[in-house]
């Protein structure tokens, strides 16, 4: 019988549960350099000796202007290797697998002096300007996304996520709304996706698995839904993706008819049917803070693995609480015992 708690493997990702720390930016690299700095291991360290079985770190950018903020993680630089590798043999050592999330901002690159999108179209009224990458400065913003997982293979992460989800570059790449280019990447909207798919593959082991963030639907005028979603998903399964980890939104200003739910679990549907038409491994996200909803998600086999947020934010040992108060198995460190 499947719950949160039982252990899940694919490839060479052995998990302890199925409780995931989704990455979440923390805009704390005060010198803007790029490096993971003490609170940052401090951060995903708790979150490992708290129980959670696998902790993917936060946004990380492959170019200093792919950065949501000046004060992101990156990894376009040798330099940010070993801050990043004391956090993942940290957190190997409290028995968490590690995940890392690649990416670039695009047009949504807040400090970027002129950020850089598939076309030249802002995200609101009040953002800058973008300007629209050539198709040679494509291909090579394709390696750059290699470079980056290529450092994160160095640093000795289990796992690799692309964040194709929530209004950033490959999202911004294979949506109709914000690709309106001309060239081979305008003409196939999954062409620059699929390619950051392959280059990361070829950076990676064998047996690593490659997750790939995506937003399921789009909240706005004209946007994709879940049918549009499931099949550039295929393409990029197709490519390469092992796992998809299911969000929504983020691609603009979100219209006041397609505003989404806030309820708990407003999100599992769209995990649920890319799990079922692509027959692959999920990761559901969205308000499972609850312990008996996070585990009824396993169990009534909605997603492979559950996404604890906000959950995990205000409590770093949410996943010892929740296995006391679902009575399953867990090993607390023998520091917290008399606490449980």
């Amino acid at each position: 019988m499947k719950d949160l708690f039982s252990p899940y493997q694919f490839k060479g990702l052995e998990l302890k549960n199925r409780v995931v720390m989704p990455p979440m930016c923390q805009y704390s690299v005060d010198k803007k350099d790029g490096i993971a700095t003490d609170w940052h291991f401090m951060h995903y360290v708790s979150r490992a000796i708290g129980g959670t079985g696998f902790i993917i770190i936060e946004m990380t950018d492959v170019e200093p202007d792919g950065r949501i903020s000046d004060f992101d993680l990156g990894l376009w630089s040798d330099e940010q290797i070993p801050a990043l590798k004391r956090i993942v043999d940290a957190c190997h050592s409290y028995g968490a697998k590690v995940g890392i999330q690649i990416a670039h901002a695009g047009r949504k690159a807040e400090d970027a002096e002129v950020p850089v999108a598939p076309s030249a179209i802002p995200f609101d009224e009040k953002s800058k300007l973008p300007r629209a990458l050539s198709t040679q400065e494509v291909k090579e913003m394709v390696e750059k996304f290699r470079g980056a997982v290529a450092r994160a293979v160095k640093a000795g992460v289990d796992a690799i996520e692309l964040h194709g989800a929530h209004g950033y570059l490959i999202h911004q790449f294979h949506s109709p709304l914000t690709n309106q280019r001309d060239d081979e990447y305008g003409k196939d909207l999954t062409k620059f996706g699929r390619e950051i798919i392959q280059v990361a593959k070829a950076e990676m082991p064998e047996d690593m698995p490659l997750i790939m963030r995506i937003s399921a639907k789009e909240y706005v005028a004209g946007g994709y839904g879940i049918q549009e979603s499931i099949s550039f998903a295929k393409e990029y399964q197709q490519a390469g993706v092992d796992i998809f980890d299911v969000s929504s939104g983020g691609e603009g200003p979100i219209a006041a008819w397609g505003r989404p739910g806030s309820h708990a679990a407003y999100q599992v549907s769209l995990a649920r049917e890319i799990r079922q038409a692509l027959d692959v491994p999920v990761i559901a996200v969205g308000r499972l803070d609850d312990p008996i909803l996070a585990n009824a998600v396993v169990g009534n086999e909605d997603a492979d693995l559950v996404a604890v947020g906000r959950g995990m934010l205000r409590n770093p040992y949410w996943a010892l609480e929740a296995a006391t108060n679902l009575k399953k198995e867990i090993t607390i460190p023998k520091q917290y015992t008399t606490g449980f």
